[in-house]
């Protein structure tokens, strides 16, 4: 072990389990001998690699090393501090759970801690845990509304509570088809993909997924529906594109859109990941994991 490398955990670190962290009252000293002689010699438990001593709301964490062996518990033979108590901030937040890399991020964020921070989160059924120098990787998802939230997006959220993911961080990029709808000028009727869009206007609104009968009307939709309408009607209206495909919301950052085109696999388009409109959580999950690799690449 590196004795003199203090605080060389890499950003977003959290230990891969809870059970990996003890958490122990202290009344010693903070600096790092004071701490040494503390720890160097106590018996640690198997599992645990991280020790976070707790002084009157003050904390540190170490990394421990123990005797090798196979017995439940060892003495401790060296150790490195890789947080110290001016960079570490201890709350409890009972409706974090702290298994949940995003989840801790997002604390950190909420409570405005800088990148140079670690947080450490006593959280859900009073398990802790801590988060080394907090900078999510930002992935915007990039959806049309209505409905609101967009449908994505809630697919995304509810995959981070469960994937093995590192910490992200979300950020919508929202196109809204009234506003489109408003930019059309002189227009007798409105044709959406289906009613379960909500969308209704002013000027009399159909839904292309009920057949409704020829009417003179500005389509909202894409090239999908541009082929369902050509072979109902035989032909292919005036058409507003909605399609977030071609959205070019391009500033750099990885994005994840939705196309109707794609039926069952996921596309890579430089940054962006495209997934089916109908997609499934795991094809969601398959899309963040696809976007993390990039940004690692």
């Amino acid at each position: 072990m590196n004795k003199n490398s203090l605080s060389q955990l890499p950003k977003n670190f959290v230990p891969e389990s809870y059970r990996k962290v003890s958490v122990q009252p202290y009344s010693g000293g903070m600096s790092e001998n004071e701490i040494r002689n503390y720890l160097i010699g106590k018996e640690a438990y198997h599992h645990t690699e991280f020790i976070i001593l707790e002084n009157s709301g003050s904390c540190v964490i170490a990394m421990i090393n123990r005797l090798d062996g196979d017995s439940l518990f060892s003495p401790i033979k060296d150790l490195v501090l890789v947080a110290h108590s001016g960079t570490c901030v201890l709350v409890e937040d009972r409706t974090v759970d702290t298994a949940n890399n995003t989840a801790l991020a997002r604390k950190a964020e909420e409570l405005g801690l800088s990148k140079q921070t670690t947080l450490i989160v006593r959280g859900l059924d009073d398990h802790v845990n801590f988060i080394n120098h907090p900078d999510p990787i930002l992935i915007q998802v990039l959806e049309v509304i209505p409905p609101e939230p967009p449908k994505l997006l809630r697919m995304v959220q509810h995959v981070l509570t469960y994937a093995d993911l590192p910490a992200i961080k979300l950020e919508v990029q929202e196109i809204d088809i009234r506003d489109l709808a408003d930019n059309a000028q002189n227009t007798e009727a409105l044709l959406v993909p289906c009613r379960s869009s909500g969308l209704d206007f002013i000027v009399p609104t159909y839904f292309l997924d009920e057949h409704p009968i020829r009417h003179n009307w500005l389509l909202l939709g894409c090239e999908r529906s541009l082929q369902i309408h050509e072979h109902f009607y035989g032909d292919r209206p005036l058409c507003v594109d909605i399609c977030p495909r071609n959205f070019k919301h391009d500033n750099g950052a990885l994005q994840l859109i939705k196309c109707c085109l794609l039926e069952k696999d996921i596309e890579m388009d430089e940054h962006r990941v495209v997934v089916p409109w109908g997609s499934t959580l795991r094809q969601v999950e398959h899309a963040l994991e696809t976007l993390i690799g990039f940004h690692k690449s």
